[in-house]
């Protein structure tokens, strides 16, 4: 089996997911630092790592051999401080033309957090720099304003970090060394310190409308941020945005797209128990007994095996079992592999504990010799570093089936997961000694924190009698570890719930669901009745009669053209959704009508509560403007107001297409009916040629709108893919019909 793998990747909102991009056509060498990782990203346009010290050495030996003008180097501010400066200094000296990116974040971030030991500022660093005869400087920040008062080295000009791109297109022309300085603090840093308080918290969020969004993924593209996740839905993939690990960085709004919110005001809605008093809280909702397991004395060693992501707490419940076991008395040892794993990657805590020392004669689980596996994250868990670490007889495992999204998704926003495969692992391995359950949504619904998730599992493993501690033991390690305890608790309580009474703990899951206009579905589940009944129901409210009855003659067309050469309903199901895509277009009346739905507001209140305020992203006249350093066409930010505009629009989308329409005649639009036309003559065409050889590759074309997703620029880049790919399928459709049997053809 290919199994997919989780490698590590920048934090939610990391500067070095902006910074470390290169304009079209250059290339960056890579130091040492988090920003390593960009190679991991675009191996193509980061390589070549250095030792510290080295950034940009190699660059002296190839320049004079390549018509290769110019390169830029990535360097930490970190390692500017312990010898980078060095490595600067060798450029100058050998007048080569390139660009050392200087990135200024204010922490040795990879090796947990550390302050820089000299403590330079931008200022000293630039003045530093000047001293040494570098004459074309930038500053490039998330904070122009906070540059206004600094006095830089002459020449110096300070840009907001949405300019980057055009910074560097000017800086590559340049025939010497030259140094753009990019200032923005640590995500992960700034993150624990606001925690503590000692960073400033902007009182705002960002929010995906999910009836919006298109699932084109130009908000992965803007941000690389793995805080946005797939969201499956009857509709097909659209995004949210994870808030209990958002770091409030915002890029992802620069996509192009007008389903981003943001939230002003406020706070986070947190689960009601979790403002009750914990005695109160534990019992609220639940009905029945919650037996104890069995625990009893332990003879021998025990190993057990937690899987998941770096970063998410995984190290934290390793650490809770080894102080369990030593406050009931046993000797034990916690083994953390992690390397940039704490970046997102794949982390393993090794656990074991025994009755006397000498029973614990290596910290690392070997292969087939964990008892128990707590598989935090399903891809994790499946990998052959995990699953072969268990015992095949009497190994047991307890695994969280959401899934979670690698760093792929952020690059590709196709990615996809076999879950029932990797689930089918552990089933057919270690069948009933195995339990499997979505405990990230079950922990994020009850708990009203995805971060409950590792305890909820542990709470599970424990309740199986996979963990032989005693209860006093572990609620005595959480209390000791001192964070969200009465969180934590709470936390492996569910989990215990859940391993005793699934089916309980999910309706009560269910009765703490809001109701939404986008309901989450397994993807691919849906039959075809139940696609069209949708469709059928969704052009209704679209407002659009002709257009029903446009759907409805096409798909009785499909259907009859499939039980005419008893092909089954593979067609239908493909033309079912495609073609209600390129009908149910999202222009302005269907934008407006999606705001304008009360189940906008109900998916705001469901996460976020208190007094807050609305402004909507729009990319559409009068609202869009034109950056001046790139060109680009950006977004405007428009106060809630314009939901008030939208409720007039949506009332009115009986003037669609009409010539009252002021948006009928704009570029998109035109766009949208030209595919529209082009698949409606290629699904006739298919029906006339069809045969039970070519149905693959008829499905195939009639799927090739879903390529076709977005809005502006982002849509007509996208349609134009669309239509190379139409392209080709019809090429392969005509070869293939001049290959068939002469036989086949006259029949």
């Amino acid at each position: 089996m290919n199994k997919p793998q989780r490698s590590p990747s920048f934090c939610s909102g990391c500067p070095h997911n902006r910074s470390t991009k290169v304009p079209q056509g250059s290339r960056a060498l890579a130091g040492i630092g988090c920003h390593t990782m960009a190679m991991l990203a675009d191996p193509l346009t980061t390589t070549t790592v250095s030792h510290m010290g080295a950034e940009g050495v190699m660059w002296l030996g190839q320049q004079p051999f390549t018509s290769e003008k110019h390169v830029f180097a990535n360097l930490g501010d970190g390692t500017f401080s312990h010898s980078g400066f060095l490595a600067v200094r060798q450029a100058i000296a050998a007048k080569v033309p390139i660009t050392y990116k200087i990135l200024y974040n204010g922490f040795v971030s990879m090796t947990g957090g550390q302050s820089v030991e000299t403590g330079l500022s931008p200022q000293q660093i630039l003045a530093g720099l000047a001293a040494e005869g570098i004459q074309k400087m930038a500053v490039v920040t998330d904070e122009p304003e906070k540059y206004k008062e600094v006095n830089l080295p002459a020449g110096v000009q300070v840009h907001h970090r949405s300019e980057l791109d055009a910074v560097q297109r000017t800086f590559r022309e340049y025939p010497d060394v030259s140094v753009i300085l990019y200032d923005q603090p640590c995500a992960t840093e700034r993150r624990r310190l606001r925690k503590r308080g000692k960073w400033h918290d902007p009182a705002k969020r960002s929010f995906i409308n999910p009836a919006v969004c298109e699932g084109c993924g130009d908000c992965g593209k803007a941000s690389n941020c793995m805080s946005i996740e797939p969201l499956e839905t009857p509709l097909g993939r659209k995004r949210r945005i994870n808030q209990g690990t958002c770091n409030k960085d915002f890029t992802c709004m620069e996509g192009f797209c007008p389903s981003f919110v943001s939230v002003e005001g406020g706070q986070l809605k947190k689960n009601a128990s979790q403002k009750a008093a914990p005695s109160l809280a534990v019992g609220r909702e639940w009905q029945g007994d919650l037996p104890l397991p069995t625990i009893t004395a332990l003879q021998q060693l025990h190993s057990v095996l937690i899987a998941g992501i770096g970063g998410t707490g995984v190290v934290t419940i390793g650490q809770t079992l080894a102080m369990a076991a030593h406050i009931d008395g046993y000797f034990s040892s916690n083994l953390d592999v992690t390397g940039l794993a704490q970046k997102y990657g794949a982390v393993h805590s090794h656990v074991r504990w025994a009755p006397a020392p000498e029973m614990l004669h290596a910290t690392r689980i070997a292969k087939a010799e964990a008892h128990s596996l707590i598989g935090c994250d399903l891809i994790v868990a499946a990998s052959d570093d995990s699953i072969t670490k268990l015992h095949p007889q009497a190994g047991a495992a307890v695994v969280c089936t959401d899934v979670i999204p690698t760093a792929e998704f952020a690059r590709n926003p196709d990615w996809a997961v076999n879950t029932q495969q990797l689930s089918q692992l552990f089933d057919g391995q270690f069948g009933e000694r195995a339990l499997l359950l979505e405990g990230q949504r079950l922990a994020t619904t009850l708990m009203g924190d995805p971060i409950a998730a590792n305890m909820f599992m542990l709470g599970a493993a424990w309740q199986l009698g996979h963990i032989p501690l005693s209860l006093q033991a572990i609620e005595r390690a959480i209390e000791l570890n001192g964070v969200a305890i009465a969180m934590n608790k709470e936390s492996f309580t569910w989990g215990r719930r859940a391993a005793h009474d699934l089916a309980q703990v999910e309706a009560i899951a269910l009765s703490k669901t809001p109701r939404n206009v986008i309901q989450f579905v397994p993807r691919q589940q849906q039959t075809l009745e139940q696609t069209l009944a949708h469709r059928r129901e969704h052009l209704k409210a679209y407002g659009s009669p002709a257009l029903l009855q446009r759907y409805e003659n096409m798909l009785a067309q499909v259907q009859s053209a499939e039980a005419r050469l008893n092909m089954g309903n593979a067609l239908s199901a493909a033309v079912a959704h495609s073609y209600h895509r390129l009908l149910a277009v999202k222009d302005e009346w269907e934008v407006a009508r999606l705001y304008s739905h009360p189940d906008f507001s109900a998916a705001l209140n469901a996460q976020f509560e208190g007094d807050y305020r609305l402004k909507i992203q729009l990319g559409v006249w009068p609202f869009a403007r034109r950056n001046k350093a790139t060109g680009a066409i950006e977004k405007g930010e428009v106060g809630d107001w314009i939901l008030h505009v939208f409720k007039w629009l949506s009332k009115s989308r009986n003037l669609r297409g009409s010539w009252l329409d002021p948006f009928r005649w704009s570029a998109e639009r035109k766009l949208e009916r030209a595919l529209r036309a082009e698949y409606e003559a290629d699904i006739q065409r298919l029906l006339s040629e069809l045969d039970a050889d070519r149905l693959p590759l008829a499905i195939r074309i009639a799927q090739w709108p879903d390529a076709a997703r977005g809005y502006g620029h982002v849509k007509e880049a996208q349609a134009r893919i669309a239509r190379s790919n139409r392209e080709q399928f019809w090429q392969q459709w005509h070869a293939n019909a001049q290959t068939q049997p002469i036989a086949a053809k006259a029949a």
